[in-house]
């Protein structure tokens, strides 16, 4: 789509200011807003609204109100609902797409992308009656039958991040809705308007109102929603130390929570590896979405003596990527979200000499016309653990080499790790292969396959400070989280069986 369609697409869909989406409407009543960026000019675009406490209550209330005659919706109808939900997604990707990409600053094509792979987990929805599928047992004792059954949990929150706004909330809030529950959507104030698009596109579906609620705010809302006894689970996606807060919180106040945090994902270059297919997996891994990916690469870990050409395949292929707005179809990476992002990333890259590393590609050299939150690629090569360049989540277009000697290092690099969100390896020996994903200690892993993102029939979710919680997202698990079962005991004795036993019963 051209840079003046999108723009325009975006404009007619949002409007100057981003409202609240409560009830089925959109409504304001907040005093207080923030500024919505377009990251590739710099230029404040519109304001969101930021609720206070009451206003969120006053949603976790609708929702509240709205549950007794969602969770009584038939099988069927809810069905129905996500077929529709998803064809009207489909067929208006461009718009949404646009919307994304005024806000975020990724390409469009990055942009359509996510929102493809957010519909994913609309397909397996639609399934949701083998999914909500309870157990039966016949004569468990003599005359006893049991069954087991799913039910909604109740008001549900999904609290979710700038990097991915369509995405993420199709991967938590249609399956908190097929399931029976009502959601109150906090997404992230920096690029609010998809949430509203796509609330609105489930009422075109034909959810009820009060079904799904979005709101806009920061930590007072945030916290309101982690405290409110009305809410019964909260589905979190963002950084380590938010993510933690958020588990704790709502632990401390009885709810049932997912937090999904940060990442430093390695991708293992072994000497038996295709290094032309590993260059071109580990650019596309690491500079996709400018890096903002928590399944981004962001650490190259070399094996042997594979390093020095993989590096100069990896830098050559850096120097031939177009940077510019997400809106110009030349354009294979935008810029960063926000300047504050920005001026984070180049520190990091600027750092990196003073510790030790040596910095082969210097994409804070790079110039750019105009205010947008633009920085160029980095290539740091000799990082080591202790360095901030490979201890933190950089969350940019900033890619590490570590160098090690043997396999056994590289495991042993990587489970020393904080982080185990995503890791890859690349080789030609399957003996290999099956080791790493028989040792490595992370969540998600990838064999030639830089971006082990699942597909939708399963979960998504690393270990360690890569998730706070038990229950991974979206495919079968998610229906796990928002689910709760019920078990059933029944008897039908004659009367004439009828007798007091005060002993503990055992048949």
């Amino acid at each position: 789509m051209p840079q003046d369609a999108a723009a325009n697409a975006a404009k007619q869909a949002t409007g100057d200011v981003v409202e609240h989406y409560i009830g089925g409407e959109r409504c304001g009543g907040s005093q207080r807003s923030a500024p919505v960026y377009d990251p590739a000019t710099g230029q404040v675009t519109k304001q969101v609204l930021l609720a206070n406490a009451e206003e969120v209550a006053t949603a976790i209330e609708t929702a509240e109100a709205a549950l007794p005659a969602w969770r009584a919706t038939g099988l069927a109808k809810r069905t129905a609902i996500m077929f529709k939900v998803e064809n009207i997604i489909r067929t208006r990707t461009p718009e949404l797409a646009a919307i994304i990409t005024s806000e975020h600053g990724k390409v469009l094509s990055d942009a359509a992308g996510e929102v493809a792979r957010g519909l994913e987990n609309v397909q397996f929805c639609s399934g949701l009656m083998h999914h909500m599928k309870g157990d039966y047992l016949e004569q468990a004792a003599s005359g006893v039958d049991v069954h087991q059954t799913r039910q909604p949990v109740g008001v549900v929150a999904c609290i979710t991040p700038f990097n991915f706004p369509a995405m993420v909330p199709l991967w938590m809030i249609t399956t908190a809705i097929a399931a029976g529950n009502t959601v109150i959507l906090k997404p992230s104030e920096r690029d609010p308007s998809a949430a509203v698009w796509i609330a609105e596109a489930f009422a075109e579906a034909g959810l009820p109102p009060g079904v799904l609620n979005v709101v806009h705010g920061d930590k007072e809302a945030v916290d309101e929603i982690l405290t409110n006894p009305l809410v019964k689970a909260v589905s979190f996606v963002g950084s380590t130390p938010i993510a933690k807060y958020i588990y704790e919180t709502s632990a401390q106040n009885g709810k049932r929570v997912q937090a999904l945090g940060g990442a430093k994902n390695h991708m293992v270059v072994m000497p038996d590896a295709d290094l032309d297919g590993a260059a071109d997996a580990v650019v596309s891994a690491a500079y996709g979405s400018a890096g903002e990916r928590c399944m981004a690469v962001s650490v190259l870990v070399t094996v042997g003596d594979v390093a020095d050409p993989l590096i100069e395949k990896v830098a050559d292929r850096i120097g031939k990527l177009t940077i510019g707005p997400g809106s110009d179809p030349k354009s294979e990476m935008g810029p960063l979200i926000t300047r504050q992002a920005l001026d984070r990333v180049n520190g990091y890259v600027q750092g990196a000499a003073a510790e030790g590393a040596t910095v082969v590609v210097d994409g804070t050299q790079k110039e750019f016309d105009g205010d947008g939150f633009f920085t160029g690629i980095s290539l740091v090569d000799h990082v080591r653990p202790g360095m901030k360049v490979y201890d933190e989540e950089i969350f940019g277009p900033v890619l590490s080499v570590v160098r090690v000697e043997t396999y056994e290092e590289a495991v042993k690099l990587i489970n020393s790790n904080q982080f185990a969100n995503g890791v890859a390896v690349f080789t030609r020996d399957g003996k290999t292969a099956r080791q790493f994903e028989f040792e490595i200690e992370v969540g998600m892993v990838g064999v030639n396959v830089p971006i082990p993102v699942p597909i939708g029939a399963f979960s998504f979710g690393g270990w360690k400070n890569s998730l706070f919680g038990d229950t991974h997202m979206y495919g079968p698990e998610s229906f796990n989280f928002y689910t709760r079962r019920k078990l059933v005991t029944t008897r039908w004795p004659h009367p004439s069986e009828s007798q007091i036993n005060l002993g503990f019963p055992t048949h």
